[in-house]
């Protein structure tokens, strides 16, 4: 039982890990070219400070999961675990818009549904364990402000 328990883990660290791996290799493609080209507003981070902040946002998203299922395994948190993983597919798909199809309007659209699936699961986390529900809390902020760039990049560009 115990060796399971640290497979689970595992298991929701490559989940999250191959979404990570997913989506960077969408947006490498992009950011040296069409996004360095792009207006962007004031406080637009750069461009070093993503890959560190989503390599600590999906490990804590990783340990969060885990501790949920811990609780309960998959029958008990299926709908909670249902909803992490349809945010993470959420989040891979936004970077596929706004990266990949170079598409930011519709990414901003997309990125509004993700902060909506990420509220949902922190929510649902919260029953399973309150140490979840706050390591989700980290990305939920990024994501907002991402959200804020995703919008003023798109207004900044759209001409």
């Amino acid at each position: 039982m115990a060796n399971g328990r640290w497979v689970m883990l595992v298991f929701f660290m490559l989940a999250c890990f191959s979404a990570a791996t997913l989506g960077a290799a969408i947006t490498s493609r992009s950011v040296d070219t069409w996004y360095a080209e792009l207006r962007k507003p004031a406080l637009n981070p750069p461009n070093w400070v993503f890959g560190p902040v989503w390599t600590l946002l999906y490990f804590l998203m990783s340990v969060s999961a885990w501790l949920v299922w811990e609780k309960t395994d998959w029958s008990g948190a299926r709908h909670a675990l249902l909803l992490f993983f349809v945010q993470l597919g959420l989040n891979v798909a936004w970077s596929a818009l706004f990266f990949g199809l170079r598409w930011p309007g519709a990414a901003l659209i997309e990125i509004f549904i993700l902060l909506g699936g990420i509220s949902a699961t922190v929510i649902a986390f919260y029953p399973f364990s309150r140490v979840a529900f706050w390591l989700m809390l980290p990305y939920a902020g990024w994501v907002a402000f991402a959200s804020y760039l995703n919008l003023s990049i798109w207004r900044l560009n759209r001409d």
